[in-house]
């Protein structure tokens, strides 16, 4: 099967295209995708332990781990232990961390309305079906 045909490929450049512009967007903001991804869901989840965290930005635990020490090494984020499960450490944005979530959430969205403005409203619909059903079938074919 010819590489221009496998539509692996194919979603394999725009995810690396999309990752190396927001890096490129985030990095005067002082922040990382991973951390950019973290403090955002950080922000909608108050609290929220490292693992689940992790689920939601889509990588390991040992990497969220390795993110949020960054991040709390620089003050964007604090953790402590949860009032009854002592094992767990919740998360919670510092005011640094809201503010460097402000700056680095400008200039990811900015790059996220150029790519919604690439398309009508229905090829922007048609687009998400496609990837959902991309997904469907990779995780139905996953071994």
């Amino acid at each position: 099967m010819p590489v221009s045909e496998r539509l692996g490929s194919h979603l394999k450049r725009a995810e690396q295209a999309l990752g190396a512009t927001k890096a490129a967007v985030l990095k005067p903001a002082g922040v990382t995708v991973a951390q950019y991804a973290a403090l955002l869901h950080l922000s909608e989840n108050p609290g929220i332990s490292a693992a689940a965290l992790a689920r939601l930005c889509l990588v390991t635990p040992p990497t969220m781990n390795t993110v949020l020490n960054n991040l709390q090494d620089r003050g964007l984020i604090e953790r402590t232990p949860h009032a009854w499960h002592k094992n767990v450490l919740e998360t919670r944005l510092t005011d640094e961390g809201t503010a460097a979530l402000a700056d680095a959430d400008a200039r990811a969205v900015r790059v996220e309305r150029a790519l919604a403005a690439e398309f009508t409203a229905e090829e922007r619909e048609t687009l998400a079906a496609l990837l959902g059903r991309c997904v469907t079938l990779l995780e139905r074919e996953r071994p």
